[in-house]
């Protein structure tokens, strides 16, 4: 049955939309959206309504009071692992949904690292079927290469057909240049994005710590910063010959954030991820939480995280997304060398990126900053919501991230300047591996909304 969102200000990146509007949702799509003042919209429904059931209409809708509260697009994360099929006793499509719904996330993308991994129709049918037993939008990326092993290229073709909305091999980086760059030819043919796990392993001695002091604190060698360097300067090489549209995930360096915004300038059709653990922590989590702390590639310098930041505000770094890498506390409770690399991050995106990136003098921001943050808070929440939702919807071509009558009902409402505690009991995911447990947050999401569904209500 509808719903009306009352009273909220509504932000929205795509249309430019920065208002008090109430919103009337019919089905699984916008059906009117009005200004506050005198044009709210008549919930008896429409013209073909017939008076006896108008009243029956309008009892069944469901109002939302907003007051205070941003009304968003839902936020699209292109970049999570639900372990499913395979290592379903870290996560699964149904919770992993549920935690994504739990943190405004109405769109995601499923990484192909699966086991078997998604280099099949089989399987691709497998989790975009399962997906769509959940109660938001779940996509999946295919892999590049057959097995993952980076020799031989998937059946792209077969896999686009079957529903794949993008392609790579994230969790192994792809070595060979010949391999990427048939690749990337196949990939321009088929108009679909390539994402790059960039770390060059024949430089890493230990992956998931950055070689310098947190390296030296743990007496291991670590993993250098020119890991990634390297294979961000292969790749734009290798699509400035192609044309293909690649997106580098989880930028971890200064030298990567300038690479891309070179490549951008230079016409590279070029997209990058930030993670909120790379633009909100630096290697001293790593070494104050030890293996809660450690991912691939790993949490670096402060230069390497202002600069990050700098990249989300000027627009060289488009998306913002979780990398959302569940493990048992049993993995990660091993010595650093041999836990497993990756945190949760999908339900702390959201106050990690207002905390970190927004305006303090901002209207809908003046509680919202870390009392720490010193020159690092620099840009709008509408920023910030871009890279959330409207550009990663984007870059898979997902209807999605906008705000428009006729327009999906896939709507996110949060309160900017509520604190809460991140509490592992409170967690949707099944896995609580994170450096923010016990840390106070600000910004908390309210409604979940998807395909015109309340997917998510704080309680």
């Amino acid at each position: 049955m509808p719903i009306l969102i009352k009273n909220g200000k509504v932000i929205d990146p795509a249309t430019g939309l920065e208002d008090v509007r109430d919103i009337l949702i019919s089905g699984d799509k916008i059906e009117k959206i009005a200004s506050e003042s005198g044009d709210a919209p008549d919930i008896s429904g429409n013209s073909a309504v017939g008076s006896a059931e108008s009243d029956r209409y309008r009892e069944e809708t469901t109002v939302i009071d907003a007051k205070g509260c941003i009304v968003a697009p839902g936020f699209v994360d292109v970049h999570v692992h639900f372990r499913d099929p395979g290592f379903t006793d870290k996560e699964d499509i149904y919770t992993g949904a549920r935690s994504a719904a739990k943190g405004g996330y109405t769109s995601v993308v499923m990484m192909a690292n699966t086991k078997p991994c998604i280099d099949n129709i089989d399987t691709l049918k497998y989790v975009l079927d399962k997906g769509k037993e959940t109660n938001i939008n779940i996509y999946a990326c295919a892999n590049v290469t057959m097995g993952m092993k980076g020799e031989e290229l998937t059946d792209m073709n077969a896999l686009a057909g079957a529903g794949a909305v993008g392609f790579t091999d994230d969790g192994i980086p792809l070595v060979k240049e010949e391999v990427v760059l048939e690749a990337m030819k196949k990939s321009k043919e088929l108009d679909l994005p390539l994402s790059f796990h960039e770390e060059d392993p024949s430089v890493i001695e230990n992956n998931g710590i950055n070689r310098g002091k947190a390296s030296e604190h743990f007496g291991i060698g670590g993993s250098p910063r020119e890991a990634e360097i390297r294979m961000i300067s292969r790749d734009i090489e290798l699509a400035k010959k192609t044309g293909a549209c690649i997106d580098i995930q989880h930028i971890s360096t200064k030298e990567g954030v300038e690479l891309v915004r070179k490549a951008k300038a230079a016409g590279v059709n070029i997209h990058a991820e930030a993670t909120p653990h790379h633009f909100s922590l630096t290697e001293e989590a790593a070494i104050k939480h030890g293996t809660l702390a450690k991912m691939n590639p790993p949490l670096r310098e402060e230069a390497d995280r202002q600069a990050i930041i700098e990249g989300i505000v000027d627009g060289t770094i488009d998306m913002i997304a979780t990398d959302h890498a569940p493990h048992t506390e049993e993995e990660k409770s091993r010595e650093i060398t041999k836990a497993p690399s990756g945190i949760i991050g999908l339900e702390t995106a959201l106050p990690l990126a207002l905390m970190n990136l927004v305006k303090s003098d901002g209207p809908d921001m003046q509680a919202a900053v870390r009392p720490d943050a010193g020159t690092d808070i620099k840009t709008d929440i509408k920023t910030v919501l871009a890279a959330l939702s409207t550009n990663p919807a984007a870059l898979y071509k997902l209807d999605a991230g906008y705000i428009k009558e006729g327009g999906p009902a896939d709507i996110v409402i949060f309160d900017p300047t509520e604190t809460w505690e991140f509490k592992k009991e409170d967690i949707a995911s099944k896995a609580c591996n994170s450096p923010f447990i016990g840390e106070k947050l600000t910004g908390r999401v309210k409604y979940t909304i998807c395909k015109g569904k309340i997917a998510w209500r704080d309680e």
